[in-house]
């Protein structure tokens, strides 16, 4: 299966259930911390998606080191992927109005920095001088 189809069906499932959560919200009153969260979750799905798009052959559920992706949003950030999906679920939980499910946040951050630093020195093992110059320009 190639990594398009494997983005793609990613991107639609993930979307899908946006769309849902969306429709639901909808029907709820409009809040300045609703209309927040919806603005937030809406860009950091977008973003979500572009870096998942162009992390292309190089995505994996494990760590590997196909190669350092350095175009696009990764020119930036490192882990845009956990950057975009925690601010994605941020979003969310404030549109939801409910500011104290953050608190899964307290559980997530750590998880998401524990795998970045597997997968950093996965990189760093296999790209040497490459990726400690990569990462001197991103930022996690």
């Amino acid at each position: 299966m190639s990594w398009r189809w494997i983005a793609t069906v990613q991107i639609l499932v993930a979307g899908a259930g946006s769309g849902y959560l969306f429709g639901y919200l909808l029907q709820l009153p409009l809040t300045p911390m609703r209309l927040t969260g919806t603005i937030l979750a809406t860009v950091s799905f977008v973003l979500w998606a572009t870096a998942r798009v162009q992390l292309g052959k190089s995505f994996s559920v494990q760590p590997k080191a196909v190669a350092i992706v350095s175009r696009g949003i990764y020119s930036k950030i490192r882990n845009p992927i956990y950057v975009f999906s925690a601010l994605w679920i941020t979003g969310f939980i404030l549109a939801l109005g409910r500011p104290t499910w953050l608190l899964v946040l307290v559980l997530l951050i750590p998880i998401q920095v524990m795998r970045a630093k597997r997968e950093a020195r996965l990189l760093e093992d296999t790209f040497g001088d490459a990726y400690r110059e990569y990462r001197k320009r991103t930022w996690f």
